[in-house]
């Protein structure tokens, strides 16, 4: 055995941004087969002895997946050593510390670190998290020893399997699943390749080819449900600050290797094609924001990486507009078909991995090679112009900021928007609502009560039936829920009558005034349901109040309404009351009051007043 430690060669970079720093030295080992293998085997036997945990132990086909994994690395090293002893090969371990790795590693553990004190899953899952990457690092070193002589031991594996789990977990269940997913990443960098710069590269991003192809598989068998992958992107919002720490950790690794054009294009096309969508129908494309906290996510950590990216700047910023019009685009088709829409920041990667000669062979082009902004600052270069991009970004950073492009504040996180812009029939909103409505009505009454309407419109559609809906909302304590399930199984719903409207009627005709009551004021009917028990009437009356909408302003009577809406179970209308008593809005300043309402928002299931609780309590 020999260890020699060698300086890394200089390479002058073509043009446009600097090649990826290589490290200063190398660590270089020749090993006999015999004991080159046995560093696979460290970790294939660390993988079996973690069905020893509890946590792993009580689920059987969970120790079944892992017993699986280490079953088939366990036989690859049999036969590799198999092969190896016909031979006389000497093995080589490399170990290289590149800072592309390890500074991607840190980013995406920030994250993970982040997210995990608001969503304990994460934390929950630690031994999963850990059995992946000594999977990761068993099967790349045995596909690397399986081709060649020499296997690069660094921190490779840590962004490939953070980066996966930022996005798309398997449950217990199918874990078998997520050990595929790894390996398939890893294979598709060591076998599929092309020639980049006059030297072989791989040509996918190791992590985004897995998951979009396992994306991919999971929408054409509609088996999305053997993933958390709904949550993942549901509770990446409830972090405060989300937006801020997500743009901080991304300046290192914008510093060192120029990626900043990438990013800040792709978030503002997705941006500028949110406000267009917002001037034309009132209503944002994405169901929560401008950008989405899990694209905005992947916008820094998800398609940047530099290997798999064009090399001209102008070839960059046009490989982050495609990345924001691809999230669009695919967000819109897997909507039209009822697909979970969280693929769509997954799906598009591939797709612009494959396209990236072309995109630098257009960049370089006679015809765009003007516009090319490394043309335009030639005294700018390396760090000094990442620099710059840096400022730029930060800059746009802030307006977004400022403008509620990006932040916790956003109104589309609001159902009381959504409610109103269905009422409004503003393109898409019901179909947004009740996608909204079905998450918090896994345990909110009002939620399910509100979703079994949308229903029963035609509005929404769902699995459950419109009777269905109002018997959960009924079970779970909501008390005009159990009215609708009455009325619905006695097929008063959306008969005809004759004076004043039910609630039975108010079921179907809601706040446009269809059917019995056609032409009266939308204020009039929603005061004449609220006085018949349904609170989200009470809460349109409380909002009708305070904004001066079909009748005077009046604050007061607003706060009023607002507490009856929140006695009826209507997180949302105690949550506008506490900020009415924060504020001192049409009622006296008072900030216990504020708080308790707050906490009766939290306890019905509205996760924003949960996260303002937790801000006021530090």
């Amino acid at each position: 055995m020999t260890a020699v430690a060698l300086p890394s060669r200089a390479r002058q970079a073509p043009a446009g941004p600097p090649a990826l720093e290589s490290p200063r030295t190398r660590r270089i080992t020749n090993l006999a087969p015999a004991r080159a293998l046995a560093l696979p085997a460290i970790f294939i036997a660390a993988l079996a002895a973690m069905v020893a945990l509890p946590a792993v132990r009580e689920n059987v086909k969970l120790v079944w997946s892992f017993a699986v994994a280490v079953a088939a690395l366990t036989v690859w090293t049999v036969a590799l050593a198999r092969a190896l002893g016909r031979g006389f090969r000497t093995l080589t371990l490399e170990i290289v510390l590149r800072k592309q790795h390890y500074l991607q590693a840190c980013a995406q553990g920030s994250v993970l670190l982040y997210w995990g004190w608001y969503w304990r899953d994460v934390y929950a899952s630690w031994h999963l998290l850990v059995a992946q990457l000594l999977f990761a690092y068993a099967f790349d070193i045995l596909l690397a020893w399986s081709r060649r002589d020499v296997y690069t031991l660094g921190f490779g594996p840590f962004p490939v399997v953070f980066s996966i789990n930022l996005f798309l977990w398997f449950k217990p269940d199918w874990f078998y699943l997520q050990f595929l997913m790894i390996a398939v990443g890893f294979a598709a960098k060591e076998l599929i390749r092309w020639e980049k710069d006059g030297r072989p590269a791989h040509i996918f991003n190791p992590s985004s080819f897995p998951l979009a192809i396992f994306s991919l598989g999971l929408i054409l068998t509609g088996s999305t449900g053997m993933t958390w992958g709904p949550e993942i992107a549901d509770t990446q919002f409830r972090p405060p600050n989300i937006y801020l720490m997500l743009f901080l950790i991304g300046l290192p690794g914008q510093l060192l290797f120029g990626v900043t054009s990438m990013t800040m294009s792709a978030a503002v096309t997705t941006y500028l094609f949110g406000l267009l969508y917002y001037a034309v129908t009132g209503t944002y494309f994405f169901v929560d924001s401008y950008i989405p906290i899990a694209v905005f996510l992947g916008m820094h950590l998800l398609f940047t990486d530099p290997s798999t990216s064009p090399r001209t700047e102008l070839g960059r910023i046009l490989f982050g507009v495609l990345y924001g019009l691809g999230t669009v685009a695919f967000y819109a088709l897997l909507g039209r078909f009822d697909v979970p829409t969280f693929y769509d920041k997954l799906l598009p990667v591939p797709l612009l991995n494959l396209s990236i000669m072309l995109i630098d062979r257009l960049a370089r082009s006679s015809a765009l090679r003007r516009l090319d902004p490394a043309a335009i600052k030639r005294g700018l270069a390396g760090r000094r112009r990442n620099l710059a991009y840096i400022g730029v970004w930060t800059a746009v950073f802030i307006a977004m900021s400022a403008a509620d492009g990006v932040g916790d504040t956003h109104r589309g996180h609001w159902i009381p928007f959504w409610q109103r812009a269905c009422a409004e029939q503003r393109a898409g909103a019901c179909h947004t609502l009740a996608l909204m409505e079905a998450t918090y009505c896994r345990e909110s009454g009002w939620a399910c009560n509100d979703l079994g309407i949308l229903v029963s419109r035609g509005l929404a559609r769902r699995e459950q039936s419109a009777s269905t809906l109002f018997e959960r909302s009924c079970s779970l304590g909501f008390t005009p829920g159990c009215q609708n399930a009455r009325a619905s199984a006695s097929g008063v719903v959306g008969a005809p009558a004759s004076g004043p409207p039910r609630l039975a009627d108010y079921l179907i005709l809601l706040q446009e005034g269809k059917g019995p009551v056609r032409g009266q004021r939308p204020f009039d009917l929603h005061t004449r349901a609220c006085a018949q028990g349904w609170m989200s009437a009470c809460e349109d009356v409380a909002f009708a109040y305070l904004r001066g909408q079909g009748t005077p302003r009046d604050a007061a009577r607003a706060a009023v309404e607002f507490d009856k809406a929140c006695a009826g179970g209507i997180a949302t209308a105690c949550s506008n009351a506490g900020l009415m008593f924060h504020n001192g809005d049409g009622v006296p300043r008072d900030e216990a009051k504020a708080l308790e309402y707050l906490k009766r928002a939290c306890t019905s299931d509205f996760p924003d007043a949960c996260r303002w609780l937790e801000e006021q309590r530090r």
